[in-house]
């Protein structure tokens, strides 16, 4: 148990950021208007319409660039100091903000968070892929979508009931929590091992596991790490037949304590170290049918998510909760979205490693799919009440937390071998970010043209898409080992 307690702190530590992505996001919802209100900014002049939107998607391309930037990071520091590293921007850039009177620091300042939320949107499911036993995994790997969406709740809250200036200390305080948390945690033993830091890399499974260092559980997880890891070593004796020396002239050359030189070195039995280099990561990536097939799969299922529309939604849900429930404020609708979002995502945490991965993925997306082709029904013909609309979105937000939006970053933490987990990574969460910008973009020209009815009908499709996917192309990894993992993908491909 003492294990799994480590284990918990460290994935909740890494998924940190996460958190702070969440406040981060949702600040402008509700101090946009104290930037831009001309007689009551809190700035030297209001803020341009323009400068009003990059508030808002700033920290949304600087997170691409964290993303990128995130794999080099945690490689080069390790897991611990690079983490430490990554959650410092949150802090500075609360700094900037708080001592800001203009928009340019505060532009900024977005920006430079945004770089910190996308290398730790990166950084936790590599973390908690090397530190997470097979058993509780799915679960720990759910942390950064719990996280994130409690940070989101927590934001609107602060937003509801507190001041700007007091937001904002408790944003900074907040961050700084998240650099000292992170530094309570023990270092990955699987970047250890890469720094050829064998006794501490020992040591750090040990801490992880609960165990000591010599407990065969340990022993065993050391010495499979170290085969994934480490450049494969073949041991050849190479001997002299000519200077071979009897078993007598041996015994005597030891009992004189003759030391063996020049041509006698020859005789000697000699072990060299046959050092093949691994595969660079890319190339793995793209040659290993286990790790490609892996790749293609989490990639599909990412883009799906995205398309299935929980962005948009959150953009259209303020309209449609004020004309279904007019004396609601939007402070309440805001939290009460936010609690449905993460109710769906401690759901999917807490029966992940009981129920499967793809039971969750193909069942939310149903589901999604359900209520989304009922909400545009109900805007198409309005033979409904109004609130029927606030219901379907609520449902529809619960649903896809449930396995649809969670089961995805799931699977991004366990299906990869070492070698090309940061990469991959890396590729997948710029994908994301990339893809919530397109569809951000292109979400007003596709309502103009289908209407907003259509448009969820789109994202209908999606969900039986994604469910459709998800049966075919996605094998159960609950509770396998990463080998088996591989195994079940290199089965997928010769089906």
């Amino acid at each position: 148990m003492g294990g799994v307690v480590y284990q918990i702190h460290a994935s909740v530590a890494c998924s940190f950021g996460c958190f702070l992505m969440g406040m981060l996001n949702t600040w402008p919802s509700y101090t946009l208007d104290l930037y831009s209100h001309p007689n009551t900014t809190l700035l030297e002049r209001p803020v341009t319409e323009m400068e009003a939107s990059l508030v808002g998607s700033l920290p949304s391309l600087g997170a691409m660039a964290g993303s990128a930037a995130a794999g080099l990071l945690i490689d080069q520091l390790g897991r611990k100091r690079g983490g430490v590293v990554m959650m410092l921007p949150f802090a500075i850039s609360w700094a900037i903000v708080e001592v800001s009177r203009s928009a340019l620091p505060i532009l900024i300042a977005r920006f430079v968070s945004g770089v910190a939320g996308g290398a730790c949107l990166v950084f936790a499911p590599i973390f908690i892929s090397e530190v997470a036993e097979d058993s509780v995994r799915g679960t720990l790997a759910s942390c950064p979508i719990v996280l994130y969406c409690a940070g989101a709740m927590f934001s609107y809250l602060l937003g509801w009931f507190s001041r700007y200036h007091a937001i904002v200390w408790v944003n900074l305080a907040t961050s700084v929590m998240g650099v000292v948390l992170m530094g309570t945690v023990g270092e990955s033993p699987v970047f250890l091992l890469k720094k050829n830091r064998e006794e501490e890399a020992c040591a750090a499974i040990a801490h992880y596991r609960g165990a000591t260092a010599s407990s065969k559980l340990v022993l065993e997880e050391f010495s499979r790490l170290k085969q994934q890891i480490c450049p494969a070593v073949e041991l050849i004796t190479v001997t002299s037949a000519e200077t071979e020396k009897t078993p007598e002239e041996s015994e005597k050359e030891k009992l004189n304590g003759e030391e063996t030189t020049g041509n006698q070195e020859k005789s000697m039995q000699t072990v060299v170290d046959t050092v093949e280099p691994r595969m660079p990561a890319w190339k793995m990536l793209y040659v290993s049918r286990s790790s490609s097939q892996a790749f293609k799969v989490v990639a599909i299922h990412l883009t799906m998510q995205v398309f299935m529309g929980i962005v948009p939604v959150q953009v259209y849900a303020k309209e449609l909760f004020a004309t279904a429930a007019p004396d609601l404020s939007s402070n309440l609708c805001s939290v009460l979205f936010a609690i449905v979002l993460l109710g769906g995502s401690i759901a999917t945490a807490a029966v992940a490693d009981k129920t499967g991965r793809r039971f969750l993925l193909i069942s939310s997306s149903v589901l999604v799919a359900i209520f989304m082709a009922a909400l545009g029904f109900s805007l198409q013909t309005h033979l409904q009440p109004a609130w029927i609309a606030a219901l379907l979105i609520l449902l529809y937000c619960f649903s896809f937390n449930c396995g649809a939006g969670t089961v995805p970053y799931v699977l991004l933490a366990e299906v990869f071998v070492q070698e090309v987990q940061g990469l991959a990574s890396m590729i997948l969460i710029e994908l994301v970010w990339f893809l919530n910008f397109v569809i951000i973009a292109v979400f007003p020209f596709v309502t103009k043209l289908l209407g907003i009815h259509g448009v969820f009908y789109v994202f209908a499709a999606m969900g039986v898409g994604n469910a459709v996917l998800g049966y075919f192309i996605v094998p159960e990894t609950k509770g396998l080992s990463n080998q088996e993992i591989q195994e079940a993908f290199l089965r997928r491909t010769k089906k």
